[in-house]
């Protein structure tokens, strides 16, 4: 369960990206992702030497750096192309599949099982995040935006596969997480400098983007590797949709979004879905018999 709350503390990180994205206002995305994998980076340094970890924990099989760097700048390269090219409400709703892809190729692992209630309950909560997410209106997919649509499936496909692998080779030391995020940060610098022009960064947007670095896009990676190869993953799936849902009440609680009904519905919605998809756990800690 210790391994499952650190996971969780990644989502609920995540949930203040947003907010924190709001605030760095003109930065290019390849720009922000750049100087926030950097300070990541600097993160895993500090992470490493507090461990007390030797140069070994980088020695890794090249599938384990594949997966860590297509993982981290993958997912946000397709992001970036999804949002450029669709909605970003439609964009941000497809990309959101990723948790449940999450508690459906768990079944893929190892002496997991994939029951009824973990997927009613992933599903769940992505109806409470879509709630979240549509504000009341409609999803009207047009074949204009096939290309964004795409990308956010794709990117959708890519984090899934990324948490659910790390889970598959969950002997590599969380550490190496670090170095993941130094090559991520050095392609995007490529793909800035090549696609992009370089904005000049006043006071409070280097606090936010620090603020990134250090939160969403740094430890939080950390807490998530850990969970996912050391918690109950199904129960994570479930749990991220969570994110959305953090996100709207810190944007709502600092003026930058209004309260609604809708975030109400949502919150029930997100909240009953990962008591289901805890349901085998919380059925142990209450000395209940486990499902089969």
């Amino acid at each position: 369960m210790k391994a499952t709350m650190i996971g969780f503390s990644a989502i609920l990180m995540w949930g203040m990206l947003a907010l924190l994205t709001t605030l760095t206002n003109k930065v290019p995305p390849l720009q922000l992702t750049a100087l926030t994998f950097t300070i990541a980076f600097v993160v895993g340094l500090l992470f490493w030497a507090l461990k007390g970890a030797d140069s070994s924990c980088f020695r890794q099989p090249m599938r384990v750096w594949l997966n860590g760097v297509c993982g981290l700048f993958g997912f946000h390269l397709f992001y970036f192309i999804a949002l450029k090219n669709a909605p970003a409400v439609d964009a941000s709703l497809i990309s959101y599949l990723w948790p449940l892809f999450i508690v459906i190729f768990s079944a893929l692992l190892p002496r997991e099982k994939l029951h009824w209630f973990h997927l009613s309950g992933a599903l769940l909560g992505f109806a409470g995040a879509s709630v979240i997410i549509l504000k009341g209106n409609t999803l009207n997919l047009k074949s204009e935006y096939i290309v964004g649509y795409v990308a956010a499936f794709i990117c959708s496909l890519i984090w899934s596969a990324y948490s659910v692998i790390s889970r598959k080779i969950g002997n590599s030391p969380t550490e190496l997480v670090g170095g993941f995020c130094g090559v991520t940060a050095l392609l995007s610098v490529t793909c800035h400098l090549l696609f992009e022009s370089t904005v000049k960064l006043n006071f409070s947007e280097w606090l936010a983007v620090i603020a990134m670095g250090i939160g969403p896009v740094g430890a939080a990676f950390f807490a998530w590797d850990y969970g996912v190869k050391h918690g109950n993953i199904k129960m994570l799936g479930a749990l991220s949709y969570a994110a959305p849902l953090i996100s709207t009440m810190l944007l709502i609680s600092f003026g930058r979004a209004e309260p609604s009904l809708n975030s109400a519905i949502a919150c029930l919605m997100i909240v009953c879905g990962a008591a289901l998809a805890a349901l085998d756990t919380i059925k142990q800690y209450l000395g209940l018999n486990t499902i089969e």
